[in-house]
Parts: C-alpha cells; structure tokens; sequence
C-alpha cells in the first residue's frame, strides 16, 4: 500500500484563487484530492475533477469549501441531494461573520454531517506553509480525527465548539493587520512628502511594529483587570502626541482621517478621567460603539 493510499482523501468544493491552494496543499501532501467548481473548471496537477458536486462530496468523508460568501456555499450544497451529506465532515474555509457560521454550521448538521468553520490567515501562496495559521472551530470530534489532513493547509489551531469563533478570530485579526498597514501607509506617505522612499523607511518601521508588539502583554492585563493606572506613559501626554503627528500630516497634505479618530478615542478617554492612565484605557471608547 502507498503512502498516499494510506492518506484520507479530501474534496474541494471551490477553485479561485484560495481554492485552488487548498486542493494543491492536500495533494502535495499526498491526499488524494477531488475538486469541483461551479464553472465545472478542472483542478491542479493531480487532482481529479468530478462532474457535479454531489459526486464531489460523495467522493471524500472530509469536504472542504472555500467560495465567494455565504450565500454561494448554500447555493453550492443545495447541489447536493437530501442524506448526500450524512456522515461527512464539511470544513467551511470561506469568509464570513461569526453569526454566519454558527446558522450555516445548524443548517448542515441538520443535514447529518458534521460541521468545523474556519479562517484562513493567509494568502493564497502561504497556504501549505507549517508557519500560516488556519484557524478552525466546531465539532470537536471532527477536528480530532481530520487533524492531520487540516495540518496540510498550515499551522492548524482549534479554538472551540462554537463555530463562530474562527470567524470571530479572522475578524478580529485582520482588523489588527489592517490597520497596522493602514498605519505603515500613513506613515510612507508622510515621510514620503520629503523625499524619503518607502524601501529606506521599512525598516525602521518594521523595528517600530516590533516594539509595539512587545507591549501587548501588558495591556493585555490592564484591560483584563480593568485597571489602567500609567506606568509608562501618561494618555495626556500621548494626547499631545497624537495632535502632533496629525498636524505634521496636515501640513504635508497627508489624509488624517485615521489619526483624527485615534486622538477622538483618546480624548474621550481623558475626558472620562484617563488623563492619567495608559494607553489601554482608550478601550472604554471602543467598547461604547
């Protein structure tokens, strides 16, 4: 028996971009893949292309989905006939919100299949990569006896039997790294205006994200015990700062829109009596909505 016989086989329902890695991921790990695409577009290398979705997802126990949204993952297994997913485990890799998941997740276990939604943090060239992380959540059991073909895809982390909280974790890290680009760009084009080039500015920046960084433990204290007392510096004084950068980004008709509502928070957070505290104060605004 071969290697790749001894493999579970997976199916991919989906071939953009995303899509088309997965099914390449799996199957340079040695499973034996099936795909199928709405536009009935043939697979990777290797992979074998199956006429409908129903024989698709009747060719795997493990059914891996990743489409344009919500909507088109239920348009997709509407294709597949009532009883065609007992027994199946369907991995749904496509992006939505938390309250998606867990009505597509009831919707599907209705159907007598297990369910695990997940998160792919990733682009499509890291995925198959042991260091990109792929988020799952949902059945347990599932994740358990398919731990192995997932950990194809990359760094695999089960975060629990809601399957909403990958979508949750996706939300809220790519809100973490847009707005941290979203900051370098500001930055880029600030610095820009005299005549520094992106390349000359990166690594400084890349040193600055690092050192960011290393504070989030301790404001991840402050805002788990709710006290926020400075101990290295002052939101007043950081207030000061921010007025400083915008006006600096004013003056070389850079957009602040961002910054604007930085300084917003933080001097609502002043005026609500933080003028003396830590930077993490400011998630009391945040949380107001």
């Amino acid at each position: 028996m071969t290697n790749e016989q001894q493999k579970q086989p997976v199916t991919v329902l989906g071939l953009g971009l995303m899509g088309t890695a997965l099914a390449q991921a799996f199957r340079r790990s040695g499973h034996p893949t099936t795909t199928w695409t709405r536009s009935n577009r043939p697979g990777p290398d290797g992979t074998t292309a199956a006429a409908s979705a129903a024989d698709a997802v009747a060719a795997s126990p493990l059914v891996v989905l990743c489409v344009l949204d919500y909507r088109a993952v239920d348009a997709v297994l509407a294709r597949v006939p009532d009883g065609g997913l007992a027994g199946k485990t369907v991995v749904n890799l496509t992006t939505g919100t938390p309250e998606q998941a867990r009505e597509t997740s009831d919707r599907i276990t209705g159907r007598g299949a297990d369910y695990l939604d997940g998160g792919i943090m990733s682009n499509p060239e890291g995925v198959g990569d042991p260091t990109s992380m792929m988020l799952f959540s949902g059945s347990a059991e599932s994740y358990q006896v398919h731990h192995e073909a997932l950990s194809a895809l990359g760094d695999a982390r089960f975060l629990g039997w809601d399957a909403g909280l990958a979508a949750l974790y996706d939300a809220a890290l790519l809100g973490i790294m847009y707005s941290a680009l979203t900051g370098y760009l500001q930055a880029v084009a600030l610095v820009g205006r005299e005549g520094v080039s992106a390349a000359g500015f990166t690594p400084m920046a890349r040193e600055m994200l690092t050192a960011t960084s290393s504070f989030l433990g301790e404001i991840a204290g402050q805002v788990d015990s709710g006290h926020y007392a400075s101990r290295s510096a002052r939101l007043d004084m950081q207030l000061s700062a921010a007025e400083h950068v915008i006006d600096a980004g004013r003056v070389r008709k850079v957009d602040t829109t961002v910054l604007e509502h930085v300084k917003s928070l933080m001097a609502r957070a002043v005026a609500d009596g933080h003028a003396g505290s830590d930077y993490a104060a400011v998630i009391d605004q945040i949380r107001k909505g």
